[in-house]
């Protein structure tokens, strides 16, 4: 197992692993898929996890194989075709997705695909129509303040940015191939932007968005908003780009509010 694979294990707990997939699951109920971002994991999720998972979900949260995909399978598409496998090895059916960042956009992306396999959504810093993951440049090998920087600048409070957190990232960026993977997934969601798809999604669709996210900007949660016919737009002030994580229980109300509302 390289590095980077053991970094990511280390961070979440009680993990399966059934052929390809890597995953995480608790509850009984409605099924629900959580899809982390580009330079996160699963363990975003734990808070949200736990609560669904005691409020009447089946929750699944599978780690995407962000550095073990080919170099040319390392894009949104083939991330959505493997989530696409792993509903189907489960045998879900109707599966809610909740999506961070690049997790957001591979959401989008099968639910335009495959929307019989999609029941409803909700987005939180989702790409898909712009994203300032790298700000004005690329992660810097050997830049341990660099990192830190730029880590911090994703939470409204650094305090957010854990030790833990930043050394993890900081083995990342020092392996070669998982620099290449990053800058090709980057580079694949801006290829793949969704402004023209949005207005034919018909999709249940929660926006859960920061007030002060850096890397989805509000401009761009409002965007959504206005493209998508079947959305709903909540902001959390004082967060940046991962609410379930910065605010979990702001998030989990909003979200659990939402599908009361409309019997999801």
């Amino acid at each position: 197992m390289s590095i980077v694979k053991k970094l990511i294990f280390n961070m979440v707990e009680n993990l399966i692993t059934e052929g390809e997939f890597t995953y995480k699951e608790g509850g009984e109920g409605k099924p629900m898929i959580l899809l982390h971002g580009l330079m996160g994991t699963a363990s975003m999720f734990d808070d949200v996890f736990t609560y669904f998972c005691e409020n009447g979900y089946k929750v699944l949260v599978p780690e995407l194989p962000i550095y073990s995909l080919p170099m040319l399978k390392t894009n949104v598409k083939h991330f959505s075709l493997f989530i696409k496998r792993f509903i189907d090895h489960k045998e879900l059916d109707n599966a809610i997705l909740i999506g961070n960042s690049l997790g957001g956009h591979i959401a989008l992306y099968l639910a335009k695909n495959y929307p019989e396999l999609v029941h409803s959504l909700v987005l939180t810093g989702s790409s898909g129509l712009y994203e300032n993951a790298m700000g004005d440049s690329y992660p810097k090998r050997g830049d341990i303040e660099y990192i830190r920087n730029k880590t911090e600048s994703v939470f409204y409070d650094p305090k957010h940015a854990t030790p833990e957190m930043i050394d993890n990232l900081f083995e990342i960026v020092n392996d070669r191939g998982s620099v290449l993977r990053i800058l090709s997934l980057a580079k694949s969601a801006i290829r793949h932007n969704m402004a023209n798809d949005l207005p034919d999604m018909d999709v249940p669709t929660c926006l859960v968005w920061g007030k002060q996210d850096s890397v989805t900007p509000p401009n761009v949660a409002e965007d959504f908003d206005k493209l998508m016919p079947n959305s709903e737009l909540f902001w959390i002030d004082k967060c940046g780009h991962s609410p379930m994580k910065e605010h979990p229980v702001q998030f989990n109300k909003i979200v659990h509010g939402w599908f009361e509302k409309n019997n999801i």
